[in-house]
């Protein structure tokens, strides 16, 4: 029996066939790794770049909202506290100048008796003032602020027929006189409000019973008086 040999040109032949293939096939998968590698690096550098400026333009939009926000309650708070300033100085303002201007009746619950030049046995010339019908010790009270100038019996000066009196000087050359009273409790250079106690109404001086005699005047004496209703009703007062 005979062997069977192979030339070795042909096994060498053979072996650079095979050679070759492999080349060829690791070639191609090195090229294949290449080209996926590739892809991946081309799609990693074009999504990323997007992906940042989306999250940044959100964070951006975020922190412009939230900052726009806040702007707006701080101009809001800033609104409320300059309106509740203004309204408080105009409430101020309102209640000074109130305090500076008001007047107010003499005495409460009373009944409007003799008035203003009314003609009468009871004077030697016409009523001077208004009378206030109000029981014996009623509280009277300063019309309006100013500084007392006369009080006392005698009508403080004016004569005996006022009984007690007080005299109140405010401004614009204004006086007011309170008369027939029980009682007197100021004092001459005395600052006294508008609405203050002052005295308490009597029967005092020439009287037929208890009332009070109020008297607006342009100076702070006898002679200069004008008619009272009329001045504090001008003034926004109910009489």
């Amino acid at each position: 029996m005979s062997k069977r040999v192979t030339p070795r040109h042909s096994r060498a032949s053979q072996l650079r066939m095979r050679a070759a293939a492999l080349a060829v096939g690791l070639g191609a998968s090195v090229a294949l790794g290449a080209g996926v590698a590739a892809a991946a690096d081309t799609t990693l550098t074009t999504a990323a770049p997007g992906t940042t400026a989306s999250a940044v333009q959100t964070q951006a939009d975020a922190q412009a909202k939230a900052a726009a926000d806040t702007a707006a309650k701080n101009k809001k708070a800033a609104d409320t506290a300059k309106k509740a300033a203004a309204q408080k100085a105009a409430a101020k303002k309102a209640a000074a100048k109130k305090s500076a201007v008001s007047w107010v009746d003499p005495v409460k619950k009373y009944k409007l008796s003799a008035s203003f030049n009314q003609a009468g046995g009871m004077w030697s010339h016409k009523h001077s003032g208004q009378d206030y019908a109000v029981p014996q010790g009623t509280e009277v009270v300063a019309a309006h602020g100013g500084t007392v100038v006369k009080t006392g019996g005698n009508g403080a000066g004016d004569g005996p027929a006022y009984g007690n009196a007080v005299v109140i000087k405010h401004g614009n050359g204004t006086y007011s006189q309170y008369a027939h009273l029980s009682r007197v409790d100021v004092r001459v250079g005395q600052v006294v409000s508008t609405g203050q106690h002052i005295a308490l109404s009597g029967n005092t001086g020439n009287s037929s019973g208890p009332h009070l005699h109020f008297e607006i005047r342009t100076t702070p004496n006898y002679g200069s008086a004008v008619d009272p209703v009329s001045f504090l009703r001008a003034k926004g007062v109910t009489v």
